[in-house]
Order: C-alpha cells, then structure tokens, then sequence
C-alpha cells in the first residue's frame, strides 16, 4: 500500500529488460504527499542522496477537500476515485502542476499513457520549480516513449537541484534503457560524486560498463555496491554472473560464501545460479551439497530435486539419476515431463522396455502430450519398429504440424518401413511449412529416388544446393546419380569432387568420385579413388563391386573376382552383381547354396526382389 512520503519509484529493481514500457507501471509514479498540510512534506531519509523537499503549490480549500478524498482513495487503491478527485480539485485549481502531475501518475497506473502524457502536457515545465516534480515528470514521459522529453526533464531536475545525486541515477537508468550506455556511465559517475555512499550508484554503474564490456571495471563497481550495502542481493547476482563468465570458480565460491553469511543462505535463485557454475566447472560434489541444504530446507520443491538428478546426469550415474526420478514420479504421477526425462535416463540405461512404458505412460495420461509422442517414436525407430514408429510420428506430426523434426522423422520411419509414397508424402508436408529446410529436401529427393523419379530427384538435391551449396550429401548424391546413370559426366566428377574436398576422409564420398571419373574413361585416376576408399571403409559392399568392376576393364581378372566375392561376402544378396558375376566366366560364388526346383533350373536362395531403378546413392540420412 502508498504511504505518504514514499516515493513510488526508485531504481532498485535492476535495468528493466525488453518491453519494459509497458510494465513500468508502478514504477515511474509520482508520490502522493503527506496531508498534514499542503506545504512542503520532506520525504523519507535516503541513503543515496538528501533530497530537497517536494512542493505543492497552495491549494484553494475545495481543491485541497477534494485533493484530500482522492489521497485517501489511492490509499486504498481505489484508483478511479482518486482520478476523479484530482480532476474535480483541477476544477477550483485548474493552474496547479501538482494536481496534473498527480492525476497523471495516476493514469499511468491504470495504463493510460497516452492520457497521461497528455495531462502532462498542459504544465509549462518552466513554471516548475521543484526538482522532485521535474524528476516525476521525466518519468511518466519516459514510460510513455517520449524519451527526448524525460531526458530534458532530468537535465533540467539536475541544474535546478545537482546535489540530489538520485536524479542522476534515475536519467542513467533510462539512458541504460535505451542502449546508451556509456552515457549512463558517464551521468551514474556524477550521481556517485553527489552520493558517495549509494550502493544504487555503483550498482548502476556496474551495469552501464558491463554493458559495454568493460568486465573488471563492472566486477569493481558491483564490489564497491556490496560493500555500501552488503545485503543488496542484485550486486551479488550480477558478481556472480560475470564470474561465471569469466570461469572464475574461486571467487565465485568466496562470494557465495560471503552471500550465505550477509544475506542469507536460503536464497533460492542466488542458490541455483551458484550451483549451476558449480556444475559447469564440475564440482559435483559441493553442488550436491548445496541442493541436498535446499531440499531440506523445502523438501516440497520438485525443481530442486529435479536438479539433483540433473547433477547425477552430469556424473554420468545413471542409476542415482533414475532412483531420484523415479521416487518424484511416485510422490507426483502428473510430473509428465519427469516422467519423459526418466524414460530418457532408461534408455542411457538399455532398459528399452522401461523407457517405453514410461512414454507410454504419459501418452496414456495425455495424448496430446508432444514430447513423449515423439521420443516414443524415435525409439522405436532405433529399435527398427518402423510400423509402430510411423503410427506415433504421425500423430506428433498433427500435434506440432509446423514442427519440421516430425515431419523429418516420420519420413525417415516410412522409408525404412519401404512406404515410399509415404514418406514423400511426409517430406513434402514438411517442406510446405518449411521451404528452406535442408534435411526435409534432402530426403525428399531420397524418397523420389526410390520412387524412380528421377527429375525430382534432381530438383530437390539443386533445390538444397541453392540453400547450402557446400552440402555434402547433396553433393555426393546428385554426382553420384548422374554418374551411375551415364549422364552429366564431367558436372558429376565436379559434384563429388567438391563433397570429397568437404570430408575427404568419407570413403563413400571417394567411392562416388571414383565411380564418376571411371564413367568418363578415365580409369586409372577412378582405381586410385577407389582404392583409397576400400581402405577408408573395408566393409562397403559398392566401393568393392566398382573396384572388381574396373579391374574387369584392366583385364585384371583375378583381382575383379576377389574384389566382388569381397562385395557379396558382405551382401550375398545383390542379385545384379551375382548375375554380372556369371555373366563374365567366374561361375557360381562359391558361397551360394543352390537349389533345384521343380523344373530343374538352379537359382540361388537369396533372390530377393530388386527394387526398381539405380542403387540408392550413399549418402549418410539423418537419423
């Protein structure tokens, strides 16, 4: 509640933060004034400046009996009384700059800026001859955005009364506010030569040179804050951070301890900001110590006790982790998004099952729940449980459709499921609500191949070249499908020559750039890629198939058939190569079982369907 006197603002509560206009409300009040009388009222003992007294102007006795029903109303706030007070006491007063600046603050209280200003507006500044009103009046114009006004106001406050150090401070604040910081240092200096002693000064300060990087200067300042003032909690918290900045783990321990000693050792935020530096430097164990003095202190606080099993993540014991979970999860079964951590923690365990059963589980208390939705997904998509994947993909897709990791994901599912159709039609959905998508594109031109459309293939692997031209999959994929198809020759040489130049130590990137050259003839160059890329990967079965493939072309024909029984060993079922493989002398792999059939032809066991169109490109999917 207002009491008379009292200012309504000073700049104790820190740098106001974006959008600070509009929740300055209370801040940038003017004071009502103790109704004794209407004469000068001296205002409260500072310990930043002493402040001149703040003058009303002699108030005719209506306007003073109505001045009178409005304090008392903004005593109990009732607002809208007190704004009708002031205005019938501006009826018997109408030239009274006290009544307006009142009525004004009181209209910025109830969120009428505009009106306020324009209340404002009716007093001719130059007529005021009190400090204090002037400062009150650079505040209500700086809440309503005309901050040239309030800074004119504030100039004219300080040359008027250049002792009361808080009007420095208070135009140093809106000079913070509007990213003009090394005048607020400047103005939050002369502020300090009046008012030596306020802690406000220097922890304003700290912030105008914070701001402009100056770290040791601010370090001091806030110091010099703490020292005035050793239970000011926001010095502490802005010491802290720029300590932690700097990765200063001792003084920030000597800090905190100075913390637990003049202020309290109970302050949750001070607390969890220190244990979080804690953790960042790997103390885990004084961290452990101080959450495990916070739980008790409040043993009903889940986010503490959520961030004790933080911790035990951070140590990698997984088990201490899920104990802690687990024990919140029963003392409070609707804490689904504990639950979804836990059925993370399960999986960094190899308990799959207790993982599912925990995403379940939420999905089962609320289906609309995203975050379970998906990760249920992407664990059976890892366990290769396309089918069920798909089902719960499909369904986070229609909880968060502009998401593209759901499209992205439910995709992938329905490729490794081969519903090809599918998972175009997924990446498409995607790429509607994200164009510029890189993955979604990708995979769309993937999914395109396998539907053997091939000119849509092209379209998107250029389509992400044009977003990212240094892609390296995309590269990798559109030279390797113009080599293996025989076309564009040299733009596919030039293609998976710029994918190698990305990751030249990627054998499948060497493969394709290999395959490509010995497309255009040149052969000897294509042998030593190829080479260079079974040594990289020794368990491909392509890069093997294309090297027996050139050494046919040298007429190393030995060389060839080691090179592709190599490719079957390590893909017995590639009938194309098994056929090419009879068809150039070297017979039946020795590693083929046959069987006769009813009509007496040999076939091997492994006849597989082939899917229609080149082999898929080697690209590495995003999983």
């Amino acid at each position: 509640m207002m009491q008379p006197g009292r200012r309504w603002f000073s700049p104790r509560a820190g740098v106001l933060p974006g959008g600070w206009r509009e929740r300055v409300l209370v801040m940038f009040l003017l004071v009502p004034l103790a109704v004794v009388s209407c004469a000068a009222v001296p205002e409260p003992e500072s310990d930043t400046s002493t402040r001149p007294e703040f003058v009303a102007p002699p108030l005719t006795a209506p306007a003073y009996y109505h001045f009178l029903q409005g304090y008392l109303a903004e005593l109990v706030r009732d607002v809208p009384k007190a704004v009708s007070e002031y205005r019938a006491a501006l009826q018997f007063d109408p030239k009274s700059a006290f009544l307006r600046v009142r009525l004004a603050a009181l209209q910025f209280l109830s969120g009428n800026m505009q009106r306020a200003v324009a209340t404002l507006d009716q007093i001719q500044s130059s007529r005021v001859r009190d400090a204090a009103v002037l400062v009150e009046m650079a505040k209500i114009y700086a809440g309503g955005g005309q901050f040239d006004r309030a800074l004119g106001l504030y100039d004219v406050a300080i040359d008027m009364d250049h002792e009361r150090g808080e009007t420095y401070f208070d135009k140093g604040v809106l000079l913070l506010n509007l990213k003009r910081p090394r005048e607020a240092e400047a103005v939050f200096a002369q502020g300090i030569a009046q008012a030596p002693e306020s802690h406000f000064g220097y922890f304003y300060r700290g912030k105008a040179l914070e701001d402009q990087g100056k770290g040791p200067e601010a370090k001091e300042a806030y110091r010099q804050a703490i020292e005035r003032a050793d239970r000011f909690e926001p010095a502490y918290q802005a010491l802290l951070k720029l300590y932690e900045s700097d990765g200063d783990l001792q003084e920030a321990i000597q800090l905190y301890r100075q913390f637990e000693s003049s202020v309290t050792s109970r302050d949750e935020t001070f607390r969890k900001d220190f244990v979080r530096l804690l953790v960042k430097h790997q103390d885990y164990e004084q961290a452990l110590t101080i959450l495990d003095q916070m739980i008790a202190d409040d043993p009903r606080d889940v986010k503490v006790q959520i961030q004790r099993a933080l911790v035990y993540v951070e140590m990698k014991d997984y088990a201490r982790a899920v104990t802690e979970l687990e024990r919140i999860v029963r003392a409070h079964p609707a804490e689904l998004r504990v639950r979804d951590y836990l059925g993370w923690l399960y999986e960094q365990n190899d308990d799959v099952e207790g993982a599912i059963d925990a995403y379940r589980t939420n999905i089962d208390m609320d289906s609309t729940f995203y975050d379970s939705r998906i990760h249920l997904g992407i664990l059976l998509y890892r366990l290769t449980r396309y089918e069920e994947a798909t089902r719960h993909l499909a369904l986070a897709v229609g909880l968060k459709p502009g998401n593209p990791e759901t499209h992205l994901l439910l995709g992938l599912s329905y490729l490794q499921a081969e519903k090809f159709e599918q998972a175009s039609s997924a990446f498409e959905k995607g790429v509607e609500f994200h164009p510029d998508d890189e993955d979604l594109r990708f995979n769309l031109g993937a999914a395109y191949d396998k539907l053997d459309r091939f000119p849509d293939v092209v379209r998107e692997m250029e389509a992400v070249l044009a977003l990212n031209p240094d892609h390296a999959d995309a590269l990798n994929y559109l030279g390797y499908s113009y080599a293996d198809r025989g076309i564009n020759g040299e733009e596919a040489v030039e293609l998976t020559r710029r994918a190698v130049a990305l990751k030249p130590d990627n054998g499948a990137y060497v493969d394709s750039l290999g395959w490509a050259l010995f497309k255009i003839g040149r052969v000897a160059e294509a042998l030593q890629e190829i080479q260079r890329a079974a040594e990289l990967v020794k368990d491909d079965p392509v890069i093997f198939e294309h090297l027996g493939e050139i050494y046919l072309t040298q007429e190393h024909q030995t060389a060839a058939k080691d090179a592709w029984l190599r490719a079957l060993e390590l893909d017995p079922h590639n009938e194309k190569l098994i056929k090419r493989f009879r068809e150039v002398g070297f017979g039946n792999p020795p590693h083929l079982q046959k069987e006769t059939l009813k009509d007496g032809a040999q076939v091997s066991q492994y006849a597989d369907p082939v899917i229609p169109g080149s082999p898929l490109p080697r690209a590495t999917f995003i999983e």
